[in-house]
Order: C-alpha cells, then sequence, then structure tokens
C-alpha cells in the first residue's frame, strides 16, 4: 500500500478526477463500437441469409453459434466472415456437398464489420 504525504494533495485532487475521466472515455469508446443488432438483422434478412443459416440451429449452412464458437478469440473471425460474405468462395455445406457462398448487397465497411460482429457476438 501506498502513503502519500500531506504535500500530495494536490496530486491527489488531479488525478481522482483524471481516473474517473479516463473511466467515462473508456466506456464511451465500447458503447461506439456495439453491435447495431437491427442493422445486421436487417441486412441478413435482405440477403436471405437465414436461408442457409440460422442462430442456434444448424440448416444448409452452419450456424451462428457454430461459426462464433469457431473463432472465438481468433482476432482474424471479423476479417474471414466478411471475406465469406463479399467473394463467394466455395463453402462446404453440412451435408458435405460444396456451393459458391452467396455475396452480399453492400459494399460498406461499416455495414459488414457490423454484420460480422453480430455473427460473431452469438
Amino acid at each position: 500500500m501506498y502513503r502519500i504525504a500531506s504535500g500530495n494533495k494536490i496530486a491527489i485532487q488531479v488525478l481522482i478526477p483524471l481516473a474517473v475521466a479516463l473511466s467515462g472515455l473508456a466506456s464511451s469508446v465500447h458503447a461506439a463500437d456495439a453491435v447495431d443488432a437491427d442493422a445486421a438483422n436487417a441486412l441478413a434478412k435482405r440477403n436471405d441469409c437465414f436461408k442457409c443459416h440460422a442462430i442456434d440451429k444448424t440448416k444448409k449452412g452452419p450456424s451462428y453459434k457454430k461459426i462464433a464458437a469457431k473463432y472465438k478469440g481468433k482476432p482474424e473471425g471479423e476479417d474471414k466472415a466478411i471475406k465469406n460474405m463479399t467473394t463467394g468462395p466455395k463453402v462446404k455445406l453440412e451435408d458435405g456437398t460444396e456451393e459458391e457462398h452467396k455475396v452480399i448487397d453492400t459494399k460498406d465497411p461499416k455495414e459488414l464489420k457490423n454484420l460480422a460482429q453480430w455473427i460473431l457476438s452469438r
């Protein structure tokens, strides 16, 4: 434990408000990065993503929970999800067959990032 000499009252008066301000800044940065679930869901619906994927059930493609589990803790997960949605690669389906993944109808990086983060947060 640290002791603060009586001459350090000014330091305390500066440090406490600074710590409070920084904690507020950290929470506002986190809030700015929050996923817009409504926008992600709307984009997924508009692109018929739910034809092959569901949140927690396997359909023609893996559930979003399964995709999120695959990339949990892996920094490349978001980039791989976006690449899969934008390049139309061949994907292996749950029944073992392969087909080209549908290319999503937006080029907006914010929309793509939001959708990828939404999927990976399931």
